[in-house]
């Protein structure tokens, strides 16, 4: 099966990065692909893995899906998402 997220805060390949090896590490994901300029994550998976559980884990690397958050669960995202691209950007 295969899931399209579009998510806040992708930045460049180090973000990329971050959500592939994390979405990648996820039971039932098998292929994950980045869209740096849209803003989409693509995602092949098993049929049973629920995507509420997809959106949930690229909410806690620092991606929510595009709108979800506002004010200031939004800026501690942001700053989640800072973290993850330097991680991304170190393990290339």
């Amino acid at each position: 099966m295969k899931t399209e997220i579009e998510v806040d805060n992708i930045k460049c390949n180090g973000c990329a990065s971050s959500i592939k090896s994390g979405l990648k590490s996820f039971p039932g994901v098998t292929e994950v692909s980045v869209d740096i300029d849209t803003g989409k994550v693509g995602i092949t998976h098993l049929e049973n893995l629920m995507v509420v559980d997809l959106k949930n884990k690229l909410l806690i690397m620092g991606y929510p899906e595009k709108g979800s958050l506002k004010g200031l669960d939004k800026f501690a995202v942001n700053a989640k998402s800072y973290v993850s691209c330097v991680i991304g950007k170190i393990s290339n």
